[in-house]
């Protein structure tokens, strides 16, 4: 194996350990149902605020977002509008409501749950329903994550898809199986705080070497010039009022997603809602900003243009480029 691949390699190893250990100690300070659902409601700000975004935004921020920026050039910018927008709007009109409302509905530990206490269903329908509905939707969710991993381990290592995807769900189950909701959302924090560094450095990277917005732009230009249009696809079609509200529409998802919600039911006391949101939003329009700037600046700076779902490797194609294996393993783990 080259020198570069091993020492990726150990990155890897390091961050995994980290992983263990944090699932150990999740462990360690769980103790009943309630902890390992909901982590006791004890979460502080900044991992209430972290972990709803990192779940979120999971591998589809690294590889999905500026894929599409890559492919879209200025027309994924309306993507990102979206989701801002639906992130500001779930801290506000939903987190403190929620988090009151589920501890006073016989102290809910699930969506489903809630929702049977809050309209008084005795007959346990609706609460099965709505967990029917979590587990076949969430199959969708959960396996864009692993083709995530499994895209990260087959371009950086070379292995199998299948042997790719099978060490990214075993990695996540050991750590969510002995931690429970404690390692997931202490999982996030740390993620999300490494997510948001490596695109924001691998942004300005970027685009230092793309020559400042003068050459992004020239160079967006010269792969096709409907690249640099606000109001246009990338086939050079006016994206018209459904076209803009479709891409708009994606933060409309926010509202509906469990794994974000319970976070909301998760933390200490409502009155920490302010500053978890204000983490929050910040952190999500640095990230949101910085992975679109990743796939606009490597449209001119890979020697071979990428297509279709290869576009989704941009960020790990940068990564190894502008920096040393070291540093490219921290930002790829």
């Amino acid at each position: 194996m080259p020198t570069d691949v091993l020492t990726i390699a150990l990155a890897f190893a390091v961050y995994l350990v980290i992983i263990g250990l944090i699932g150990v100690a999740a462990y360690q300070r769980t103790g009943n149902l309630g902890d390992y659902l909901l982590g006791g409601r004890r979460l502080g700000r900044w991992v209430t605020a972290l972990s709803a975004g990192a779940s979120d935004m999971s591998g589809w921020l690294l590889l999905g977002l500026p894929g599409y920026a890559y492919l879209a050039g200025f027309e994924a910018a309306w993507i990102a509008v979206g989701l801002l927008a639906g992130t500001v709007l779930n801290w506000l009109l939903v987190a403190r409501r929620l988090r009151i409302a589920s501890a006073g509905a016989g102290n809910a530990l699930t969506i489903p749950a809630f929702l049977e206490h809050r309209l008084g269903d005795d007959s346990h329908v609706l609460r099965c329903l709505c967990a029917l509905m979590i587990l076949v939707f969430f199959l969708f969710y959960t396996s864009a994550g692993l083709v995530a991993a499994g895209k990260l381990f087959e371009s950086v290592f070379g292995f199998s898809y299948t042997w790719a995807v099978t060490l990214g769900t075993l990695a996540i189950l050991l750590y969510t199986a002995f931690g429970g909701f404690l390692a997931v959302a202490w999982t996030d924090l740390l993620q999300g705080l490494l997510m948001a560094a490596a695109l924001a450095v691998v942004a300005i990277l970027a685009y230092e070497h793309s020559g400042g917005w003068t050459g992004l732009t020239d160079q967006m230009r010269f792969s096709s010039p409907e690249l640099t249009r606000w109001w246009t696809d990338r086939q050079g079609q006016v994206l018209g009022i459904t076209g803009l509200l479709s891409l708009l529409g994606w933060g409309l998802g926010y509202f509906g997603q469990p794994h974000i919600q319970v976070r909301f039911m998760a933390i200490g006391h409502p009155d920490w809602i302010g500053t978890a949101r204000l983490i929050a939003i910040s952190w999500t329009g640095l990230c949101l900003l910085a992975a679109l700037f990743v796939g606009w600046a490597g449209i001119g700076l890979l020697d071979s243009p990428l297509t279709g779902s290869d576009s989704e490797k941009i960020f790990m194609h940068l990564v190894t480029i502008l920096f040393h294996p070291l540093l490219a393993g921290i930002c790829l783990a």
